[in-house]
């Protein structure tokens, strides 16, 4: 009935926003019905506004997804890129009194007791919490950033609402099971409740400030542990103009260029060399350093959503994405089989025919002039034929691409993402697969080798014992087996019935002597073929 209900408010604030005239002119018709019973709203307002007014009123899901198109201003037209750029850092703040209530009853102290300073007033509003200025007693210039009250209930009812709806278009559309709705739904929805966690993000802001420590290209503030709890985070202020301030930027004579590419970069550091991202890079949570502007430094904040991808994942992407630009699309298709991207009985020539065709057009332009969002739709259009299923755990990292691309167009219209990225992938495909990258991995497992090093060496010690004993074994059962054969050839049912009981008595031999160790009774099936083939050799 909640969700219901929920669905029915979010089409009543759509409609009166007159969100129909977004669709495309065909499309329009089928929802023109269902607006005449509905009153609009301010019909003085541009679409843009009328759309950010809507995704703030129907809460933080929603904005997120605002913040997320209002990165893409080569995607969108201007009078709707301008309006979703205030979702990132501008939604309607809730009062500074509340907001200090919040933080004595998460610190349990008064704010006198910890700032010598603090502003009522709110320096940045976003969906999920606001920020004011402070001091401490101490001196240290910071931010305080608090979560919004009852947040966590508004956001709870929309995830029910999209896992519903998740779960009807898994079951009812074609394409419902291979984009896994109910698994990505699933993920978002722990990453954006991790986000009401402030202890969470300020454990990710350190980690990540410790990546890019010494770094000359990324600064990362400072979290002050002492007076952060769930709903409260204070750290470090940095000092910086906004990502999106192409105007200062330029009057600065800041070599665009160059800002650019570090932040394609970091992004590439992030994924590659940390495996741990920043996930929410819209131009809200980036400032830049323009104190030299020939050098400028970027400064990152709200690490509220972030993401991993594991060595495997890793290595298969950087793999793919060199083979891609290389336009070696054999390589591309055999990858997308092995990493278990598409089915295991693709057609390897059909599938590598299928992606020459919709990527070669793109890339007669140059390399500058290839935008990755409409990649992203032709590459889908492949994978729908072959039924590619969605990889949630590369969600975040495309969502994040397409914000770095966003910026980095914005910033420098003529950027060659592959020109910055293409070196990087290479050399990390040398360090991590090439011998360097054994030796490594080596290294950084050598403790983990040696815990377990004792019980291998017992376990191979007595393996000699071990196949005496399950060849005995064995014997006895070709005995019984005899016997029983001599029996069941006078009921003609010899092979059937040797069979059988021939690998019952495999079974039994094997489990016996695998009994006796528990690191062998956790992988059985493997280690009763290997005996068998062991044995059988033997004999």
């Amino acid at each position: 009935m909640g969700s219901s209900f929920r669905l029915l408010k979010i089409l009543r604030v759509l409609f009166s926003e007159r969100i129909d005239e977004l669709l495309p002119q065909p499309k329009r018709g089928t929802l023109k019905a269902l607006t005449w019973c509905i009153p609009s709203v301010r019909m003085k307002r541009t679409r843009g506004e009328r759309l950010r007014d809507a995704l703030q009123t129907l809460g933080p899901v929603f904005v997120k997804f605002g913040q997320m198109l209002s990165t893409r201003r080569d995607l969108l037209p201007p009078d709707i890129a301008g309006p979703l750029a205030e979702l990132q850092d501008q939604v309607k703040p809730f009062p500074g009194e509340i907001a200090k209530s919040i933080i004595e009853s998460d610190l349990g102290c008064s704010v006198d007791e910890i700032f010598s300073e603090f502003s009522s007033d709110v320096m940045a509003s976003a969906s999920v919490a606001q920020v004011h200025a402070a001091r401490l007693k101490s001196g240290e210039e910071v931010i305080v950033k608090v979560i919004r009250p009852g947040i966590e209930k508004v956001i709870e009812e929309d995830l029910k609402l999209m896992m519903t709806i998740a779960k009807f278009v898994e079951k009812n559309f074609v394409d419902g099971k291979r984009l896994k709705l109910v698994q990505v739904v699933s993920d978002y929805r722990m990453t954006i409740l991790d986000e009401l966690d402030l202890m969470r993000e300020a454990a990710n802001t350190a980690l990540i400030r410790r990546n890019f420590e010494g770094s000359s290209i990324c600064y990362v503030p400072e979290i002050y542990w002492d007076h952060t709890r769930r709903n409260v985070m204070v750290e470090e202020r940095v000092y910086g103009i906004p990502i999106s301030r192409v105007d200062v930027f330029k009057e600065k004579k800041v070599n665009m260029e160059k800002l650019a590419e570090r932040g394609v970069e970091i992004f590439f550091t992030q994924v590659f060399d940390h495996s741990f991202f920043h996930a929410d890079m819209h131009p809200g949570n980036v400032f830049v350093d323009i104190s030299d502007p020939e050098n400028p430094v970027y400064k990152a904040i709200d690490f509220g959503i972030v993401g991993t991808l594991d060595p495997e994942s890793q290595a298969y992407l950087a793999q793919n994405l060199i083979a891609f630009f290389d336009r070696d699309y054999r390589a591309v298709a055999e990858l997308h089989v092995e990493s278990g991207w598409v089915p295991k009985d693709t057609n390897i020539g059909e599938f590598e025919s299928a992606i020459r065709t919709v990527c070669e057009p793109i890339f007669q332009k140059p390399l500058g002039e290839i935008s990755f969002g409409v990649l992203l739709i032709r590459l889908f259009e492949v994978a729908r034929r072959f039924q590619m299923e969605v990889q949630p755990q590369l969600v975040l990292l495309q969502k994040t691409l397409l914000n770095i691309e966003g910026l980095g167009r914005e910033l420098y219209p003529e950027l060659d993402l592959w020109k910055t990225g293409k070196p990087f992938l290479e050399r990390w495909v040398k360090e991590r697969l090439g011998p360097k990258g054994i030796v490594d991995y080596a290294k950084r497992n050598i403790s983990r080798w040696a815990v377990q090093f004792p019980a291998l060496t017992n376990t191979l010690l007595s393996t000699p014992d071990r196949l005496e004993r399950l060849e005995l074994i064995q014997l006895q059962q070709a005995e019984a087996l005899k016997h029983i054969g001599q029996e069941a050839k006078k009921s003609r049912l010899t092979g059937h019935l040797s069979t059988l009981l021939g690998l019952s008595g495999l079974v039994v031999a094997g489990a016996a002597l695998i009994a006796e160790h528990d690191w062998l009774a956790g992988h059985w099936p493997f280690a009763i073929a290997t005996l068998s083939l062991v044995l059988l050799m033997r004999r």
